[in-house]
């Protein structure tokens, strides 16, 4: 493993975090991010029986204090002068389907703490990580990548809530693709539209046969592979869907 290199998921669970981390895990030390603890402990004590190094943190990406805690957490564990290879915004504000006149304010604020304050924390946390892991000369460009939905792009009906909160997560993206990529951190997006396949999911969609649903393997995959982008070649964003999936 790259020695003074971590990558940092937040918004651990089954699906899309999990298999993330455990594709990073393969080449870096990992820092599992979520706010209960049961969504990193089996996976941590995966991690670790395999060889790897895997830590968990409770943290609440929304809250600037537990963020914060975090990032002491991290350099306690790896040293003041730790730098990441690689940060990953997996957290989402909650997938709330509800006729715009029938949300409640707290369930529109709450969406937007954790993808578009939750998005900014984050970012502001492990920037300067990312350039730290610049200046030790990581072996792939030092990458902040953020999991998007089909509400990035598309805002259906209902779906005011969810979807303001990832438009804005990819406004900053955006952003910070074009101020730090220039610093040598590549800033992506990935556009998941789709369902993942996760146990909760299991019944969804089968009707359309089994290849209707997003692996999150597959997604681990992509994000790797946007990891290892030269920077020469950095890529913005990206967008995944079952071929089934009409666009």
């Amino acid at each position: 493993m790259a020695s003074k290199l971590i990558a940092i998921v937040a918004g651990v669970g089954p699906g899309t975090g999990g298999s993330v981390a455990l594709k990073f895990a393969s080449k870096y030390p990992v820092v599992l991010l979520a706010r209960n603890p049961e969504n990193y402990q089996g996976l941590a004590k995966e991690i670790n029986d395999k060889g790897g190094k895997a830590i968990g943190i409770s943290t609440d990406i929304s809250d600037s204090n537990s963020v914060k805690n975090a990032v002491s957490q991290i350099k306690n564990e790896f040293g003041q002068d730790v730098g990441a290879a690689a940060a990953i915004f997996n957290a989402s504000g909650g997938f709330l389907r509800k006729s715009f006149l029938e949300v409640p304010e707290e369930a529109f604020r709450a969406s937007l703490d954790v993808s578009v304050n939750g998005g900014f924390l984050f970012s502001q946390a492990t920037l300067p990580l990312l350039l730290k892991g610049v200046e030790l000369k990581s072996e792939h460009p030092p990458s902040l990548i953020f999991t998007g939905a089909t509400a990035s792009v598309k805002s259906n009906a209902r779906m005011a809530t969810f979807a303001t909160g990832k438009w804005a997560l990819r406004a900053l993206s955006q952003s910070l693709a074009r101020e730090f990529g220039p610093q040598g951190v590549h800033v992506a997006h990935a556009i998941i539209d789709g369902v993942i396949d996760i146990p909760r999911t299991k019944d969804f969609l089968k009707e359309l046969g089994p290849n209707a649903k997003l692996s999150p393997e597959g997604i681990a995959n992509d994000y790797w592979w946007l990891h290892t982008q030269p920077v020469t070649n950095f890529t913005w964003e990206i967008d995944l869907r079952p071929a089934v999936e009409k666009w």
